[in-house]
């Protein structure tokens, strides 16, 4: 499973980097929920074998949300078992809708048209990627395809897991994405005893929108929140204290900016910041992780009161929001060599669990995503 993903990502990175060759390229589909091989293939008039192979993949593999996958021109002859050349493009398409995605701009491309194919108002795929609606697109540019971006998830969908959750009980929605064990980190439980809760196998595939009772015994404790990044509830803190969101966008040079005068590399400061919220102070994730860096409250009281933030951090800020992402990210950056790929982990998962756990699946899909947006922000 793992290497699937990195296959996977691998090929979408590869994708994002080049400007498209011809109107019959290969291009890039995000599974979308409860997508199959062969319900993408029948969306884009191509044999379940035709759509696998071109992947690399047995035609009864499970498809997962937020993979991409490589649909095919069909006028294409591909033999069973081989795979596609790379990837040269990422448009929009048949089958991609609002639910999300990736666009990369290509020359003539304007926002009313880019919007149609993808399903969405002209106004919402401009506020979601903090464009002007009348403005002149960029080639190059990445689009993400979501028209309600800046819209925390409601409540009919989800029931995050709040600071007061512990092992005694609660109950969790399951998000697209979702892992077992990622829960029960959040949870404070330990990955067996939840699913023992909830009657399932401990390496099964969540279903998003099932409802799990969030009880088990507690987990180990990894580290103290006093001397190393807080994970799970001690990373949510209370659910009324700062950071607070605001109807504020950032650039990537105010980012950058911000990155280098604390001795982090502006790439990739400014690729964790659109990876987690597209460069919107306004975002409050199912998990109540807020801003432009997606801080939780518990994190936010750590990096005020752990490292050296000079001025204390505003917590209405959304600058104050990136210099707290940033430094965060120096911390994990001396914590790891200096290397880009753990850092990233460590913002994602945190590096205790990082060290002790590894890379879970969504955490490796969530490097790939930031090492490839740094590149495109003008890393190495």
């Amino acid at each position: 499973m793992r290497l699937r993903f990195s296959l996977l990502m691998t090929v979408a990175a590869a994708a994002l980097m080049v400007v498209p060759a011809t109107a019959s390229a290969y291009f890039v589909h995000v599974i979308a929920p409860g997508e199959t091989l062969s319900s993408v293939a029948a969306a884009d008039g191509l044999s379940v074998d035709q759509l696998a192979a071109a992947n690399g993949l047995s035609p009864t593999a499970q498809l997962i949300y937020g993979e991409t996958i490589q649909i095919p021109p069909q006028s294409s002859s591909i033999s069973s078992g081989v795979a596609a050349p790379a990837a040269t493009a990422v448009p929009v398409s048949s089958t991609t809708t609002s639910s999300g995605g990736a666009y990369v701009v290509e020359p003539g491309d304007t926002l009313t048209a880019i919007a149609a194919r993808a399903g969405l108002s002209t106004r919402s795929l401009a506020a979601s990627n903090g464009l002007d609606v009348d403005g002149i697109l960029v080639s190059g540019t990445l689009l993400h395809l979501s028209g309600s971006a800046a819209v925390a998830a409601p409540a009919a969908t989800a029931v995050p897991v709040s600071s007061t959750t512990t092992s005694s009980g609660g109950a969790y929605v399951v998000q697209p994405g979702d892992t077992l064990t990622a829960i029960a980190e959040r949870a404070g439980v330990s990955p067996a005893s939840l699913a023992t809760a909830n009657g399932l196998e401990e390496n099964g595939v969540l279903i998003s929108g099932k409802v799990m009772h969030l009880a088990g015994s507690p987990a180990s404790v990894v580290a103290s929140a006093a001397t190393s990044q807080p994970v799970g509830t001690a990373a949510q803190g209370s659910p009324v204290d700062p950071p607070y969101p605001t109807p504020e966008r950032v650039s990537g040079s105010e980012v950058g900016s911000i990155a280098a005068a604390n001795g982090v590399p502006a790439s990739l400061a400014a690729a964790i910041a659109w990876q987690e919220s597209g460069f919107n102070n306004d975002l409050v994730s199912s998990a109540d992780a807020r801003g432009v860096m997606q801080i939780l409250p518990g994190t936010w009281d750590w990096i005020q009161h752990s490292l050296d933030t000079g001025a204390p951090l505003a917590p209405a800020s959304a600058a104050d929001n990136v210099r707290g992402g940033v430094l965060l990210l120096h911390s994990l950056l001396s914590s790891t060599g200096g290397d880009p790929a753990m850092a990233a982990a460590g913002y994602y998962q945190g590096l205790p669990s990082v060290q002790q756990h590894g890379l879970y699946p969504d955490t490796q899909q969530y490097v790939n995503s930031v090492l490839a947006l740094e590149r495109r922000f003008g890393g190495g």
